[in-house]
């Protein structure tokens, strides 16, 4: 048995934004939001938002955006590529969406929540080891909680839930684990199979269930995505590695004094391991032609 992947566009929309499929929807944002408590009990799932999307990146995000049954607005989005200002697209969305509610003649008291939940398939906050946060508007000094906090933005790090399938603790974990390794998995785990929403998930997962045509899509999809991720990862590098050159070359020039503009020029193709290799020696030259020596051991 084959599974799609449920972060590319057009498997996630056919399993959790149809209309009968919404019972997966509440449970998943009870999961995730409420820690498992049936906090929502129904809701009406809205037409997918139109957000602005960044020119370059089309189709490297979605939105499902759904109204409980208390009124409340829910917005689900899943990134899955690190685009610049995806902090501020998160914020300007929400804001929208939160305005959006009234017409010029509705009073503010007709104001629901909206609760952004963000799905990033890499790390936002590099220091925090937990892989869910929650944002509210609060006090600067004392922490309280702003009278009317009607904005709440959560956020999934993918990349910092490694449990395995026996470690899986509570609904939230599951609905995680399904989003980030059913397109691993060649059979629907028996230790999810007893939860009925993420049976039915698994089931509309099948790659059977897709068209010829949806399943090349959702390949081609994903195919564009490991290009985008290889070209980012790429300049990242590139430039980490044009840090590297400088930072080393100013270190040998306030040992050495000036070198050769060739020389220069070879230090600043150096690879990454060359570059951390170099700088383990550097604060051992005496003269330039120890830095010679080097070359001649190492590049050749």
């Amino acid at each position: 048995m084959k599974f799609i992947n449920p972060k590319i566009d057009l498997a996630f929309k056919k399993i959790f934004s149809s209309g009968e499929n919404k019972d997966i929807l509440i449970d998943f944002l009870n999961a995730i939001l409420y820690e498992g408590n049936q906090v929502i009990a129904d809701l009406e799932i809205n037409d997918l938002i139109e957000a602005d999307r960044v020119c370059g990146v089309k189709d490297t995000y979605l939105d499902v955006k759904a109204k409980t049954n208390d009124g409340r607005i829910a917005i689900v989005e899943i990134q899955v590529i690190n685009v610049p200002s995806f902090g501020k697209r998160v914020l300007y969305n929400t804001a929208k969406t939160y305005a959006m509610q009234l017409t010029k003649e509705e009073r503010y008291e007709k104001l629901k929540q909206v609760i952004a939940l963000k799905i990033a398939d890499f790390e936002m906050f590099e220091n925090q080891t937990e892989g869910i946060s929650r944002f509210v508007f609060k006090e600067q000094q004392k922490q309280f909680d702003y009278p009317d906090t009607e904005i709440e933005l959560v956020f999934v790090e993918l990349p910092k839930f490694t449990k395995e399938l026996a470690e899986l603790e509570n609904a939230a974990e599951r609905w995680i684990y399904f989003i980030k390794n059913t397109s691993l998995l060649e059979e629907i785990p028996q230790k999810l199979s007893k939860f009925p929403e993420i049976y039915k998930a698994y089931q509309i997962a099948i790659a059977d269930n897709f068209t010829h045509q949806e399943l090349t899509e959702m390949h081609n999809q994903e195919l564009w995505i490991q290009d985008q991720k290889s070209a980012i990862e790429m300049a990242r590098e590139q430039a980490t590695q044009t840090a590297q050159a400088s930072l080393i070359l100013r270190q040998i020039m306030k040992r050495l004094g000036t070198i050769e503009p060739e020389i220069e020029n070879r230090i600043r193709v150096l690879s990454l391991a060359q570059l951390e290799s170099l700088g383990d020696e550097v604060l051992d030259f005496q003269t330039q032609s120890d830095l010679t020596a080097w070359f001649q051991t190492n590049l050749t």
